[in-house]
């Protein structure tokens, strides 16, 4: 199965968690590589990952030499999400729990409430309906931040609304290091 690579290490200031590769990310072996997902143009618009230059597929490893990660829930590739079984949240959950765990980004931002929800379900074992923004619960020392999708399956938020989402990550990064650095 090809799938993608994690982009994981020790400190980083944020890994993006996506729910699974999409079938056509996976097959060019890019995140968020599908022209219409809106994960980069938010990115780029919220100016939280300062460049020089608007960031996109293929930059995953550019961006891990800044601090900046990226992994999955679950790691089968499918063109949807909504084709993925219980078996595959069992399966691959507890995998990116203990990568957490070893690498103990700052901050954990799930794009997505269903990659959090499926998260928390099938690694922490628990049912909760947790909301966007920070979170209290934790990941070992990572604090977590839940964004809105940005597949375009999530048409409810617009593009400006998204980077809004990215900029309040970006502060929340950035009140995080300053309380662990004291």
């Amino acid at each position: 199965m090809q799938t993608l690579p994690d982009y994981l290490q020790s400190d980083l200031d944020i890994v993006f968690v996506g729910i699974n590769p999409g079938a056509y990310s996976a097959k060019l072996g890019l995140y968020f590589a599908t022209a219409r997902n809106r994960f980069w143009p938010a990115l780029n618009h919220s100016g939280i990952i300062l460049s020089g230059h608007d960031l996109g597929p293929g930059d995953e490893a550019r961006m891990n030499r800044v601090g900046v990660g990226f992994t999955d829930v679950v790691k089968r590739p499918s063109s949807s999400a909504s084709s993925l079984r219980a078996a595959d949240y069992r399966q691959d959950a507890p995998t990116l729990k203990a990568n957490l765990l070893k690498y103990q980004p700052l901050v954990v931002c799930f794009n997505g409430l269903t990659a959090y929800k499926n998260y928390l379900r099938y690694a922490e074992g628990t049912k909760v309906s947790p909301a966007l923004g920070a979170q209290e619960r934790r990941i070992g020392t990572s604090r977590i931040f839940v964004v809105p999708s940005s597949s375009p399956a999530n048409a409810a938020y617009s593009l400006e609304v998204l980077a809004d989402w990215y900029v309040r990550l970006g502060e929340y990064r950035d009140r995080t290091k300053i309380q662990r650095n004291g």
